[in-house]
């Protein structure tokens, strides 16, 4: 897939940060957010749950997006500082998935060592993504990598490249660079923007544009959303989508109108 082609509508970017400190009080668990210092990895394990691993057969390691996370912390200085951390430390794994610049996805490292084994397995190209995995995943901090780094860095030849990409490790990114990918991950794209264009046109539909997020997460969803409401809930918050504001009743999410 080539990543130069835009896969959301602009109408489904991400929006620059229009709204101040409207964040709520409470337990990640709850899908709130809490005071004090962020528990970034607490807060992964926590979005993770939301993803349906049934869906994609048990297949894909579990996806979380940067800016979920800042639907339950608002200090992104410290979010991003421990997602630095996780990844210095080689637990952690950032992603461009195509969608524009700054929409990032975030998996454990084990998850996707062991996802990625599990779907070579017996294949021909088996020992070169173990090569792959070996040499470049721990303490990966890049995005993309070029042709001159694969030679001459990590040793790997023009065939076994090729080989990568078949695997689904590596992607195009443009003439002699690659990205980082996660393999047979086209689906979980296709239904996160289906979905995530469905969760918003509820709110859109709702009168006034807006909605309590509790009445939002019980909504009943159409055959569009085949991933948690949730997991789509804190993707429009952080992608601010929507407009999160307190009020009496509880939390409202009202549409941002661009």
């Amino acid at each position: 897939m080539n990543r130069k082609r835009s896969l959301m509508p602009d109408a489904f970017r991400n929006k620059k940060r229009r709204f101040g400190s409207d964040s709520l009080i409470g337990l990640p668990e709850h899908g709130d957010i809490a005071d004090g210092p962020p528990d970034v990895k607490a807060t992964l394990e926590y979005l993770m749950t939301l993803f349906p691993r049934k869906l994609f057969n048990d297949s894909l390691p579990q996806i979380v997006f940067k800016h979920q996370l800042y639907s339950l912390h608002s200090d992104k200085t410290l979010v991003d500082k421990q997602l630095n951390e996780l990844r210095d430390k080689g637990e952690l794994l950032m992603f461009q998935l195509g969608f524009d610049s700054d929409t990032f996805a975030l998996v454990f490292s084990e998850d996707y060592r062991a996802k990625v084994l599990a779907g070579e397995a017996g294949k021909s190209t088996l020992g070169t993504v173990e090569k792959f995995l070996d040499k470049v995943l721990p303490g990966c901090l890049d995005l993309s990598f070029s042709k001159d780094r694969m030679l001459k860095h990590f040793l790997f030849t023009d065939s076994e490249i090729t080989q990568l990409v078949k695997a689904g490790v590596l992607t195009v990114r443009d003439a002699g660079s690659w990205w980082l990918s996660i393999p047979n991950s086209g689906r979980f794209t296709k239904y996160f923007i289906q979905g995530r264009k469905a969760v918003l046109g509820m709110v859109k539909k709702s009168k006034y544009n807006e909605i309590l997020k509790a009445d939002l997460e019980e909504r009943r969803t159409t055959s569009q959303v085949k991933i948690h409401i949730k997991y789509h809930i804190h993707d429009i918050i952080g992608a601010e989508l929507v407009e999160r504001i307190q009020t009496t009743s509880g939390t409202l999410l009202r549409f941002v109108d661009t």
